[in-house]
């Protein structure tokens, strides 16, 4: 084994006992799951918000902005024009 291989998995190591020490409290598994859902959040995985009864977007920047894109078919606020592949998802995020 190399001295980098060791290294590596030394760290790796720390981390998962890191974590796994944090979650073992009700307070760190809150504070990990609160920090798992803010990152859901800003990378597009998970809507700060559902579709409220009443929401009524004048596009998806409008959604974006108010934390509830994407939005899918049946839900307040979705509307076939904001949905460019008909999938049944208006505002989905980018895809590279």
């Amino acid at each position: 084994m190399s001295a980098k291989s060791i290294l590596f998995g030394a760290g790796a190591l720390g981390v998962v006992l890191g974590i796994g020490s944090v979650v073992t409290s009700p307070q760190g598994r809150a504070a990990v799951a609160t920090k798992a859902s803010t990152v859901a959040v800003a990378t597009g995985l998970k809507r700060a918000r559902k579709p409220q009864p009443g929401d009524d977007w004048g596009g998806c920047n409008a959604a974006r902005a108010a934390g509830t894109a994407p939005i899918y078919r049946g839900e307040p606020g979705y509307r076939a024009d904001m949905d460019g592949d008909n999938d049944g998802i208006a505002c989905e995020p980018d895809r590279l």
